[in-house]
């Protein structure tokens, strides 16, 4: 998997309500992204903080 999330995430939750396959969830008081990303790149696309990278 390439994408990842990094500290800079301020767990917006706008990256849950964009995948459409689920597979970004809360980690703590971050994000993750599980195995079931199709590297979409939604994610990337909607981040307010670019937070989301390769």
């Amino acid at each position: 998997m390439a994408l990842k999330i990094t500290e800079d995430c301020i767990a917006c939750g706008t990256c849950v309500d964009t995948c459409p396959v689920s597979a970004i969830a809360a980690a703590g008081d971050k994000y993750a992204i599980s195995a079931d990303c199709t590297e979409c790149r939604a994610c990337v696309d909607c981040c307010p903080v670019s937070a989301i990278v390769d």
